[in-house]
């Protein structure tokens, strides 16, 4: 008798331990995603109105940050085009030099990289804290992001050929 009270016993205790709670599962419950209806237009968050003064000024700040690095990255690609023709074979010492040079031109791609995401975040922070952003003033992030993506697209494309010609 008390072998079977004592299984029965066990067979509870495992029972209740499958029962209880394993961790934090998610809701359930409607997000609030689904009481948007599919069929209502969503109003654009795209606001009319010249450009601002502000946004205007950082552009172009941005912009000269471009572009003066772009002037430091052309003298540092120079540099580094000049020792890629003259060097040796890999792991020679003109070849290190050359390395580290080509090394020093993509360091000098700074500037152009930093104005590139800044202007990239203009927009969404925008978004994020006025709730739209105006036609002249998107046209305006979208200028200077043309502007400074052609610098970068230059430069890449410069360092490109450099870092082909070091591994031949």
């Amino acid at each position: 008798m008390r072998t079977r009270v004592s299984t029965a016993f066990l067979g509870l205790a495992l029972l209740s331990a499958c029962s209880t709670q394993g961790g934090p599962y998610p809701s359930l419950a409607p997000r609030a995603a689904e009481n948007i209806d599919p069929r209502v237009p969503v109003v654009s968050p795209i606001r009319s109105g010249p450009v601002s003064a502000g946004l205007a000024a950082h552009l172009a700040a941005l912009v000269d940050q471009a572009q003066s690095g772009d002037a430091a990255f052309r003298d540092a690609a120079a540099n580094a085009e000049r020792l890629a023709a003259s060097a040796g074979a890999p792991s020679s010492e003109s070849w290190v030099v050359a390395q580290q040079a080509l090394s020093a031109a993509q360091a000098a791609r700074g500037p152009t990289t930093r104005a590139m995401g800044d202007i990239d975040g203009l927009g969404s922070t925008a978004l994020a804290t006025k709730g739209g952003i105006s036609q002249a003033d998107m046209d305006a992030i979208q200028k200077a992001a043309a502007i400074v993506s052609e610098i970068d697209q230059r430069e890449a494309e410069r360092l490109d050929v450099l870092e082909k010609r070091l591994r031949s």
